[in-house]
């Protein structure tokens, strides 16, 4: 939760901006930040899920280290979001993974999840046959149930956040700007990494990562589709819908989390909380993980490692899948409804 300190911090940073203004025309955070006179949690929990941390404004303030003010608004901001990660998570007493999560943690869950896949597991002598190895009615219990539990966490998160201060009407606007990360160049000018060195790679990583991760999901779907209502069984050619949108998707997410991982590595350490290191690196390492796994059983599915392979993969999905509601994949549903906020409050 947002300690006394961090509360205390972010009120001093907002009202010190708030006076000074320089920064208006950044980023949705100072306009919202200029309709408040003071500052409670709510509200910086609010402000916090709106910054998308590109780094402008440190730059720019004349208040910023070694300024004895000490002004630096990403990092605040980022150490404030973490506090709303464990302020909306569900269950409550589930908050705690944010602090701990990590990459051994997430490993260490999906190497407990390709155990719990193996006990299942059986020999197949037909090569391809995935459902083979793991029936496809158990498949879809395991699977099912834990992305029940994910989508019931995820939504009453949202929820929370929505109503962190006050419920907001739907807007076309916030949902295109979360689509298109349009803040992360909002001023005309990319995303910067350190002083005067501005990219577009951050954004474009970024859109490799959800829309790899989107085009995985259909793939899944697709494949749900076939398979319930056509009675098309796996594998299916290569140049079927399932596996062309979850081979494209499967880029993405190795083009987009190498990325990541390079522009995290790179950054001024300013701009982060280096407290969050596990946090941010861990869900990046888990989709690339999923992605490299399931490229590797699409290229190898007619081969004897098939069945192993289908195991390590089920594993690292099935982790992701459980550590979702408590790892840095929230921030994009967080910040679509601070970006919700934002679009009602302009109205």
């Amino acid at each position: 939760m947002l300690s006394p300190d961090s509360l205390a911090k972010g009120q001093h940073v907002m009202a010190v901006c708030n006076a000074c203004r320089y920064c208006e025309a950044y980023c949705p955070v100072f306009p919202a930040m200029e309709q408040r006179t003071s500052f409670a949690k709510g509200d910086l929990l609010y402000l916090s899920n709106l910054c998308h941390n590109c780094g402008e404004c440190l730059y720019a303030c004349q208040y910023a280290p070694p300024h004895e003010f000490g002004i630096n608004v990403p990092r605040t901001l980022a150490e404030i979001r973490l506090g709303s990660y464990e302020e909306y998570c569900w269950p409550s007493f589930m908050s705690g993974m944010f602090r701990r999560s990590g990459v051994g943690l997430s490993l260490a869950i999906s190497a407990i999840a390709m155990v719990v896949v193996f006990v299942f597991a059986r020999s197949s002598s037909t090569p391809g046959d995935f459902y083979g190895v793991i029936p496809h009615d158990l498949m879809v219990g395991i699977f099912g149930l834990a992305g029940t539990l994910v989508v019931l966490s995820l939504t009453i998160g949202f929820a929370r956040a929505l109503n962190s201060v006050v419920v907001p009407r739907f807007k076309w606007r916030a949902v295109r700007d979360a689509l298109t990360l349009r803040h992360l160049h909002d001023t005309g000018e990319d995303c910067t990494r350190a002083i005067e060195v501005r990219t577009p790679w951050r954004r474009y990583f970024h859109h490799c990562t959800f829309y790899g991760f989107a085009l995985c999901m259909a793939s899944t779907t697709v494949a749900a589709i076939y398979h319930t209502f056509f009675e098309w069984r796996a594998p299916y050619a290569y140049t079927s819908l399932p596996v062309v949108l979850g081979t494209i998707g499967g880029a993405g997410l190795i083009v987009g989390p190498l990325g990541l991982l390079a522009q995290y590595r790179r950054r001024d350490a300013q701009l982060k909380d280096s407290s969050q290191q596990g946090l941010d690196v861990s869900f990046i390492v888990m989709l690339l993980l999923t992605s490299i796994t399931g490229l590797l059983l699409l290229l190898l599915r007619g081969s004897d490692v098939m069945p192993a392979l289908l195991v390590v993969h089920l594993g690292f999905v099935l982790g992701l899948f459980v550590t979702l509601p408590y790892g840095k994949f929230v921030h994009g549903i967080y910040r679509t409804a601070a970006l919700l906020k934002f679009a009602s409050e302009r109205r």
